[in-house]
């Protein structure tokens, strides 16, 4: 059921305004002054944004916050990449709201559930001999005499919406992102009323692949199928395939997925209906790739994570999540993209449940001046705030664009080590527990080793994830 976010649905616009209605801040008791943060009255009224932080910062938008919509087309989306050169898709003030359709990039492996009768979907996954909806797909070079795969050559694979622009944000700023809502898109091919599809790539990034039994390397794609209604809080698999070569519109054979939004030929493979029976795999639908737009290049690929977010793959920022990013450039460039109906910590095989979501987000900024003091001082790095918990990302190389140097978008590739992500997601929470808790050092040592769960993110970026976990009750008796 369309609840203001399925924009194929015919009372779209009453919905959409029902929904508005829900989420407004009147409504919700929202105050201005000292709880504005999403998770303010959790865990006796732990939150990263202090009282006076939220004053200070409510000053800084209207006093009534503006509802925005941000459909995915191929006018709103860019595929690949995060830069600071690209035109605002929306400009917001702080403290609005702003819902933005988001579209999986794994959706041309089923176009006929994902993509067939969906305007936005089809306008964007256009590819015909003679145009493509969306032509640059990465990072990489656009110029034909240099490319070999198709424009961007792949160096970056999410179809991100965006960008928003904040006004007023510089770099030093903090911008909190609060996730209200999140769910899948309904597919709008009358054959499947009522469901959403995502696809699961078994692919030659996962880690398993160097791995497999007998040598026997293959790429495996399976769709699952999750109830769009919302009645049902588990995805199915519909059927599996094979991965075999597929010529795109343009001429060129694909023998691996190499490039995103190849559109398959069904003809060619050998679907295999009996698979997963009896499994339920439970959806937490959040948002892989959600970040602001670095400084350090006009082009990065969306891939690996970074300073500012990005494909962070946490399936833990869906709705009711809190992310933190350090502003690097003007108006932060805010983008989302890389839906998950559901994925496991670490996104083993090289992918989630690549599933076509649309989120609803308010958007606030904490100016630089204003952040001394606050657990929000030095932020530098993006950071995961729950109703119960506080969570630090931790990445092989943290800032890789800067370290690296001019060609960190190759190197880092061969840079990613869980060792190495531990250790930074480890001086996260060391910095953390000393500056926003008061701390020792050996205090904290003690704490990590008792009280933060660490866990692996990802493994499949390039640039590797380790998370740690501090639950905020721990702290309950100092409040």
């Amino acid at each position: 059921m369309c609840r203001g976010d399925d924009v194929n649905c015919p009372d779209f616009e009453t919905h959409f305004k029902a929904f508005k209605q829900e989420i407004d801040p009147g409504r919700r008791n929202f105050l201005r002054s000292g709880m504005l943060g999403a998770a303010a009255g959790a865990a006796g009224g732990l939150s990263l944004v202090t009282p006076a932080l939220a004053q200070t910062s409510a000053r800084n938008g209207p006093a009534t916050p503006s509802f925005h919509y941000l459909p995915a087309t191929a006018e709103t989306v860019h595929w690949g990449y995060f830069s600071k050169t690209l035109s605002p898709r929306v400009e917001i003030d702080s403290g609005d709201f702003v819902t933005i359709e988001t579209l999986t990039h794994h959706a041309a492996d089923d176009l006929e559930r994902m993509v067939q009768g969906d305007e936005g979907a089809e306008s964007v996954y256009l590819w015909t001999k003679d145009k493509k909806g969306v032509e640059r797909r990465g990072a990489g070079s656009t110029d034909p005499a240099v490319y070999k795969i198709g424009s961007g050559e792949g160096q970056g694979v999410h179809i991100m919406t965006g960008p928003v622009y904040v006004r007023g944000a510089e770099p030093g700023d903090v911008l909190e992102v609060r996730i209200l809502d999140c769910t899948p898109r309904p597919s709008a091919n009358p054959e499947f009323t009522g469901k959403s599809f995502g696809s699961n790539a078994a692919a030659w990034w996962g880690f398993h692949y160097n791995d497999m039994l007998n040598d026997a390397k293959r790429e495996v794609i399976t769709i699952y199928e999750v109830d769009a209604t919302g009645d049902k809080s588990w995805a199915q698999a519909v059927y599996n395939f094979k991965w075999v070569p597929q010529t795109d519109p343009y001429g060129i054979t694909h023998p691996t997925i190499d490039y995103p939004g190849v559109p398959v030929d069904h003809s060619l493979t050998s679907r295999n209906y009996d698979v997963l029976k009896g499994i339920r795999v439970p959806i937490r639908p959040h948002f892989g790739t959600l970040g602001v737009a670095p400084s350090e290049a006009d082009f990065v690929d969306s891939v690996p994570p970074s300073y500012t977010g990005g494909n962070v793959d946490n399936w833990r920022i869906g709705k009711g999540a809190t992310m933190y990013y350090p502003v690097a450039v003007d108006g932060a460039l805010l983008s989302v993209g890389d839906p998950h109906a559901s994925q496991g910590d670490s996104e083993l095989c090289g992918t989630a449940i690549e599933c076509s979501l649309t989120g609803t987000f308010q958007l606030i900024l904490h100016k630089k001046a204003d952040l001394g003091g606050t657990p929000l001082e030095e932020m530098d790095h993006p950071m995961l705030e729950t109703q119960t918990e506080w969570l630090v990302h931790g990445f092989s190389v943290p800032n890789y664009l800067d370290t690296l140097g001019p060609t960190a978008q190759s190197d880092i590739y061969g840079k990613s080590s869980i060792d190495d992500a531990m250790r930074d997601a480890f001086r996260k929470m060391r910095k953390f527990l000393m500056t926003t808790k008061g701390l020792t050092e050996d205090e904290a040592h003690s704490l990590m080793s008792v009280g933060v769960d660490f866990g692996i993110t990802q493994v499949v970026d390039g640039n590797w994830g380790v998370h740690a976990i501090v639950k905020k009750d721990i702290f309950a008796g100092r409040v």
